[in-house]
Formats: structure tokens, C-alpha cells, sequence
């Protein structure tokens, strides 16, 4: 046997605890979390709510668990044979040495397309506003009618049915039944809700269905059925499932209900707390009716102590209009004093404001002299500046010109020709004197 090496005798030796801590964060760390599916086998449930389980399939199986705190949002129970998906972390158990997944999630096997078709359908409708506050429309507060769309055949109408009666059964009931599960189903759900909102005979609708898994609750899921409770001009309640179903129809309702049941006492004033509230409000009204008349009778006590005989009421009037008679003469006095001051004031202002009219006579008729030489002398002044510009103009007259023995010729389309080149033989021209005009032609031209 040859003796080992030094780089052997120079290597670590690691514990095994060490050893699978160093594998479980390997692995932790190279693989990320991702979906496995398998057939459950082996679950147990221990005492501390964890589940412990394998994954299989035709050629290999995995050891799972799944922690209280994950498995607790679960609305159904694992068992043995279920075909599933799990979203899992691989990971090592240390004090075993066993590979596991620690699963994060768990759905049935099939779900995952259904739940994007869900996921993609719930985003359009979102941003389209379907899901908006502001188009909910208000529910009655107290319906003399209610609609009921389901199957017959359910029992959510039969509960549906049993909580009306119960809580108030003067209240009218109307039923569209309808196909709530199958090929087909969504089209008749929305015809049977198109059909209650165009006979408008109910004041608000209950759609409603009883639990089941996702395939079976997925014809409230579908487009139609969305876009006919969103046109529905009639408050609608949507009671599908149990209270961790959710579905499209659900958001797009004006009020969601957990259970169909619910959803019989969303709509339906209970007659019971009406009558009990009643009857407060008619204690209330006694004791205000009670409160008031006390009130008015301690009044009508007060306005008897203060009664008096009509003579001395009678009496204390006339001293009353006496006194009142005294202050409006002193009153009357003291403002007519008042006036006549500022009359006597307002007269010494006056007096001494007062024009001289002589004065003003004198220098209104010294103004109109002046004003009357000026007007003389500028039209002196501008009648020989007229003469002057009349002289200077008859110089520049044309017709004085002619006058002297000249002519002025023109063309026939009335243009002067100042030279013989703007002339052509046997061309028609106009000569004008002084004393009028001729006509001649032009023969020769030199």
C-alpha cells in the first residue's frame, strides 16, 4: 500500500454537518426557485401543521414539505394521488443528508393556463375601467323587487331563496334561471342578465352560484359575462363561491359577496332590525313629543304669571306713548336746529362766493371788441393772401396761355403731343384754342 501523498495529508477535513451546509447553500444559491409538477404521495400532516409529502412522476419521485405559515392560504387540502404544481425552492435537510424541495405554492395541475387566461382578461378589463368606483352603481336601500340569476337546479337558490323569505318576505322575487357550469354557460349567464336588464322589472340582481373548483366556477370568468353585468343598467350582486373564490364577474359587479347567502342579505332590508328600529324611532318621537309638551306647559305657566288686566296694560301704553310722544318733540326740535345752523352757515358761504355780475358784464363786452377786431383783421389778412395766389395762379392758367395765340394739341385718346415724333400720317388730331376746338389730320410732317 503506498502512503498518501502530501497534498492528501494537506486537505481539510470537514465534519459532515459542515459538508451538507456547504451542498444545501450550493444548491440553494445555483438553483432558483422554479415549478415542478408530480402526483402527491406519502402526505402526512404533522402535529405542528406542516405537510410532509413526494413528488412523483413515471420515473423518479422528491421529497417535499410545505410549512404551516406557506400551506395556511391554501383553500383546499392535498391528498394522495392529486396531480399538482409547486413552486419550490431545492434545498438539502442537514441533520438526514436528504435532497428536498421546500415548497412556496401549491395549485392543482391544469390551473396554471387558466389562471393567466384570469390573470390577461382581469388586466384588460382593469384598464378599460371596468373595475372603476365610479361606474358601481348604488344598491337599493329598500327593493320592492329582486332578481335571481342561477340554475335551478343549485342549491344557491334554494339558500338564496330561504334568506329572503326569512328576512323580509313582502319583497317580490324574480327568476332568470340559467346554466351556471359547462360548455355554453357563459352565454346564457349573460343572455338571462341581458334579459333582466331590458325588462327592467326588479330593482337589483343577485347572480349567484354555489362553491367549486376553478373549472367549474370559470364560466364567471369569461368576457361575455363581464361585459354584460358592466351594460346591466340594474344594480347587480354577485355571490359566486365561497369567500376565497374570486372571480371576474366579482369585480366587475356593483357589490361582491362572499356566498350567495350573502349576497340574499346584501340586497334585502332585514324586517326584524326594521321593526326593531321602528320601534326605537317611536320611543324616541314619545320621549321628544313628552319632552316638548312639558316645555310648552311650563310656558304657558310663565305667560300666566306674566298676565296683566287689560286696563293697566292699558294704562301703561298711554304712559308708554306719553314718554315716547316727549322724545320724538325734543327729538324733532333738536334736528330742525340742526338744519337751520347749516341753512345759516351754508348762506354766509354763499354771500361771500357771490360773482361781481357788473364786473363780468364790463369784461364780457371788453372780450367780444377784441374778439371782433381780430376776426376783421384776419380776414383782411386772408383775403390778400387769396388775391395774391389768384395772381400767381392766373399766371399758370393754361387758358391764358391760349389767350395769346397758342394751341394745344392732343391725340385722339386725349394725350398732349409735345413733339412731331408722337404724330403719324393721316393720324386724327384735336387743336384747342381759346375759344374752342377743331379737328384735323395730320398730311405732312417736317
Amino acid at each position: 500500500m503506498l502512503p498518501p501523498s502530501s497534498t492528501a495529508r494537506d486537505m481539510p477535513v470537514l465534519p459532515v454537518s459542515e459538508l451538507n451546509q456547504r451542498v444545501r447553500e450550493l444548491l440553494e444559491s445555483s438553483v432558483p426557485l422554479l415549478w415542478v409538477s408530480g402526483e402527491i404521495s406519502n402526505f402526512t400532516r404533522a402535529t405542528s401543521g406542516h405537510w410532509y409529502f413526494s413528488l412523483k412522476d413515471a420515473k423518479a419521485q422528491v421529497r417535499c414539505v410545505m410549512f404551516r405559515h406557506k400551506g395556511q392560504y391554501l383553500d383546499w387540502m392535498p391528498e394522495n394521488g392529486m396531480q399538482v404544481e409547486a413552486r419550490v425552492l431545492v434545498t438539502l435537510y442537514e441533520a438526514r443528508g436528504d435532497y428536498q424541495l421546500n415548497i412556496e405554492a401549491l395549485r392543482r395541475a391544469g390551473l396554471g393556463a387558466l389562471y393567466e387566461r384570469f390573470e390577461r382578461l382581469k388586466a384588460v378589463l382593469a384598464a378599460e375601467g371596468l373595475f372603476d368606483e365610479a361606474r358601481k352603481k348604488p344598491l337599493p336601500f329598500f327593493p320592492h323587487t329582486i332578481g335571481v340569476i342561477t340554475s335551478t337546479a343549485g342549491a344557491a337558490l334554494h339558500d338564496v331563496l330561504t334568506t329572503l323569505r326569512r328576512r323580509n318576505p313582502n319583497i317580490e322575487i324574480v327568476v332568470y334561471p340559467t346554466p351556471v357550469q359547462g360548455e355554453g354557460a357563459a352565454e346564457k349567464i349573460a343572455g338571462a342578465i341581458r334579459t333582466a336588464g331590458t325588462r327592467a322589472e326588479c330593482d337589483v340582481l343577485i347572480l349567484c352560484r354555489g362553491g367549486g373548483s376553478i373549472e367549474d366556477l370559470w364560466q364567471f370568468n369569461e368576457e361575455v359575462v363581464a361585459r354584460a353585468i358592466d351594460a346591466c343598467p340594474i344594480p347587480l350582486v354577485c355571490g359566486v363561491g365561497h369567500e376565497t373564490d374570486f372571480t371576474i364577474a366579482d369585480f366587475v359587479a356593483d357589490r361582491r359577496a362572499p356566498t350567495p347567502t350573502a349576497g340574499a342579505e346584501l340586497v334585502s332590508p332585514d324586517r326584524i332590525e326594521l321593526l326593531r328600529h321602528l320601534h326605537a324611532v317611536r320611543m324616541h318621537l314619545r320621549r321628544l313629543a313628552k319632552n316638548e309638551l312639558e316645555t310648552r306647559m311650563q310656558r304657558v305657566d310663565h305667560l300666566a304669571r306674566r298676565l296683566v288686566h287689560p286696563g293697566e296694560r292699558l294704562i301703561r301704553q298711554r304712559e308708554h306713548i306719553v314718554r315716547m310722544d316727549k322724545q320724538l318733540m325734543r327729538a324733532l326740535q333738536a334736528q330742525l336746529q340742526g338744519y337751520q345752523w347749516r341753512i345759516d352757515r351754508l348762506n354766509i358761504r354763499m354771500n361771500g362766493g357771490r360773482p361781481d355780475l357788473a364786473e363780468l358784464n364790463k369784461r364780457q363786452l371788453a372780450y367780444r371788441q377784441r374778439l371782433h377786431l381780430a376776426m376783421r383783421r384776419m380776414l383782411e389778412k386772408t383775403d390778400s393772401k387769396l388775391s395774391s395766389l389768384k395772381s400767381h395762379l392766373s399766371h399758370l392758367n393754361p387758358d391764358a396761355v391760349l389767350d395769346r395765340g397758342y394751341s394745344i394739341v392732343t391725340k385722339r385718346d386725349g394725350g398732349i403731343v409735345r413733339s412731331t415724333d408722337q404724330l403719324a400720317i393721316d393720324e386724327d388730331v384735336t387743336m384747342r384754342f381759346s375759344n374752342g376746338q377743331a379737328t384735323g389730320r395730320v398730311t405732312e410732317k417736317s
